[in-house]
């Protein structure tokens, strides 16, 4: 299995950085760019990185005997919280603290709604085993 190389990681991080900043008194419009296209870079190696990873804990479970669509429910909502800090972050790095705070509440509300059908089996199970 192939890991996060965080060398590379950390080295296009600082890099970029170092080059937003010097833009940024120029041209702003360019230290964006190198900002947005350096998550970009980032991000895509995050899920390459973590493919194998998805994939071993899929079987973990699938040799526990977990019903899939459990699964499921653990990927999506892991899915959503990735894409909602990531938003976040977009959201904070451009100063935009409330629209970031909306994000953050839309994500929990997501995750809910994705797993309520969880919680509706563990009620139904602690509702068998009280009555």
């Amino acid at each position: 299995m192939q890991g996060l190389d965080m060398l590379t990681v950390t080295g296009l991080a600082v890099i970029a950085v170092a080059l937003s900043t010097i833009l940024k008194q120029k041209n702003p419009e360019f230290s964006l760019m190198i900002s947005l296209l350096t998550g970009i870079l980032i991000l895509g190696m995050i899920i390459s990185a973590g493919i194998p990873l998805f994939e071993r804990i899929e079987a973990l479970l699938q040799k526990t005997g977990a019903r899939a669509e459990y699964v499921q429910i653990l990927f999506k909502a892991l899915g959503i919280c990735f894409i909602t800090q990531i938003a976040c972050d977009a959201c904070r790095d451009l100063g935009e603290t409330a629209v970031a705070s909306k994000v953050e509440a839309a994500g929990k509300i997501s995750v809910l709604l994705i797993s309520l059908p969880l919680f509706e089996q563990i009620l139904a199970v602690v509702g068998s085993l009280i009555g």
